[in-house]
């Protein structure tokens, strides 16, 4: 176990030393601020939105039903994040086509909309779990209290 954390521990040092280097090589240092705040940014938004989102998602549906499946958190909590993920990643294309840009083949699609698309479908996948989670889990109480 020692020999692989350390295996581990140089390899996340020598990945972190070449994105040092191609960071120092390859963007000007007046773009360096604004990489740094939108690292930033998202950091934040990992820690303080995103990860304690999907915990009191998963508290919240073990509290409300106690006899839903492990499965059932798992499907809605990797909703939840892929979700979030997606609008991470959408949003700010979203943002500079609403700036306007001067090449308009950059950002050709409508992402609005298909943001909504691609969230509706997973929040119809969610309740269809939900739905299918509390009938199961109501048919085993059912046949316990009856059998």
């Amino acid at each position: 176990m020692r020999a692989a954390r350390t295996v581990l521990v140089v390899v996340g040092v020598l990945v972190m030393a070449f994105g040092g280097y191609v960071l120092v090589t390859s963007v000007s240092p007046q773009r360096i601020g604004g990489l740094a705040t939108w690292l930033l940014g998202a950091v934040i938004l990992h820690d303080a939105i995103l990860s304690p989102f999907v915990v009191v998602a998963g508290l919240l549906l073990r509290r409300a039903g106690r006899s839903l499946r492990a499965w059932v958190l798992v499907v809605v909590q990797a909703a939840i994040v892929a979700g979030s993920v997606l609008a991470l990643v959408v949003l700010p294309e979203i943002a500079a086509q609403r700036h306007g840009q001067k090449n308009p083949t950059v950002l050709p699609f409508d992402y609005g909309t298909r943001l909504l698309l691609v969230e509706g479908a997973l929040l119809l996948v969610v309740v269809a779990v939900l739905v299918v989670g509390v009938v199961r889990a109501r048919r085993g109480t059912v046949a316990r209290t009856s059998g």
